[in-house]
């Protein structure tokens, strides 16, 4: 992964963790996210409310995942019991949060539109 993609990643996760934060949530952040493949990018709590997170940011007309990352994050939302949402983040048009269920399975991996999430998805606001 290159660095720059890296870096516009964790800036996406952190503007996210910022927003819940500020809008009186207990957010926690997993270790290693980016890498370990296990757990969502970000889990949050506020009253009765709780959202795991896993974050992207991508500006291109579709995000992607591969079969067995998504297997491992339908297996962590069965496991736990909380449903599993993407938060995309894309320049311009900001975030659109969905459940993972919303991915399309295709040949080799699960998809989504950009249409498609921002017809789907809901901003941040609407989670608070």
């Amino acid at each position: 992964m290159a660095f720059g993609t890296y870096a516009k990643g964790s800036r996406a996760e952190r503007e996210l963790i910022a927003f819940f934060v500020e809008h009186g949530f207990a957010v926690i952040r997993a270790a290693g996210s980016g890498v370990n493949s296990l757990s969502p990018d970000l889990l949050a709590f506020r009253k009765g409310r709780q959202y795991a997170v896993e974050c992207k940011a991508w500006d291109s007309g579709s995000l992607s995942f591969e079969k067995e990352k998504v297997a491992q994050m339908k297996k962590w939302e069965e496991t736990t019991g909380m449903t599993y949402f993407i938060g995309w983040r894309v320049s311009r048009d900001g975030w659109f949060i969905f459940p993972v269920h919303t991915l399309q399975e295709q040949k080799k991996t699960f998809t989504i539109t950009l249409a498609k999430a921002k017809l789907v998805g809901r901003k941040p606001e609407e989670l608070v």
